[in-house]
């Protein structure tokens, strides 16, 4: 199995977490919030094999992000992950728009030219978010959670990025709708726990299968290897 978008630091016990994951041999993608959260977290999951930490600026702090910024660049070779990252322009994030672009945009100066997969936060912000990733040319990134339009998911789908799909997306209409959309070549799976509760990766896949009529582990191998086609940037 593959978690490529949750935040074990924001859990009551990683450790315990982690250390299960690392024995399921789950392949395991934590998202930090700000640089000062990955820096705290990294020395804790460098000797793990199947877990990785990601370098972050969630748009949702983009107050705090202007101290932040120098930790970013310093921290930024220290993991081939970046996430959380985007835009969110909801009424929880809309005040901020200005502060968002220019944080995001900083992030992606800095990555362009280096081999990162990324993974994207983009509510309510969707086309912006694509059009910066487009016009930045960046080649590896991953749409977490995705809430969007019909017509901005075929256009980053026609873009080669990817989509994680979570337990959340499979219970509602709408997030069935979009899953159904998306070529089985683009489709990887998270948990966004602990923000999802009982998140399981077994059941999005289990969801796919059925919905397309295929077997599970024709489901699973797409997942692994879509994963792996993302990883092979980084050798």
């Amino acid at each position: 199995m593959i978690d490529t978008h949750c935040h074990f630091d924001l859990m009551d016990n990683p450790i315990k977490y982690i250390e299960n994951n690392e024995r399921d041999k789950i392949r395991t993608i934590g998202m930090t919030n700000l640089p000062s959260h990955f820096m705290q977290g990294i020395p804790h999951v460098q000797k793990y094999k199947y877990i990785r930490l990601a370098l972050g600026m969630h748009p949702l702090l983009s107050e705090n992000h202007k101290e932040e910024y120098e930790l970013f660049k310093k921290s930024i070779e220290k993991t081939s992950y970046i996430g959380e990252v985007g835009l969110d322009f909801s009424k929880e994030g809309r005040g901020n728009k200005e502060l968002q672009i220019h944080s995001f945009e900083y992030v992606l100066d800095l990555i362009k030219t280096k081999n990162k997969i990324l993974s994207i936060h983009s509510r309510q912000a969707e086309s912006l978010v694509l059009d910066m990733l487009n016009r930045k040319s960046i080649p590896n990134a991953i749409f977490h959670w995705y809430t969007g339009t019909q017509g901005v998911l075929d256009k980053i789908i026609d873009s080669g990025y990817y989509i994680s799909i979570n337990s959340a997306m499979i219970n509602t209409v709408k997030g069935q709708s979009i899953i159904e959309s998306i070529p089985l070549g683009n489709i990887l799976t998270e948990t966004d726990s602990p923000f999802i509760k009982g998140s399981d990766i077994n059941k999005v896949v289990d969801h796919i299968a059925l919905s397309r009529n295929i077997a599970y582990a024709e489901v699973d191998r797409a997942v692994t290897d879509n994963f792996n086609r993302l990883l092979s940037v980084l050798r």
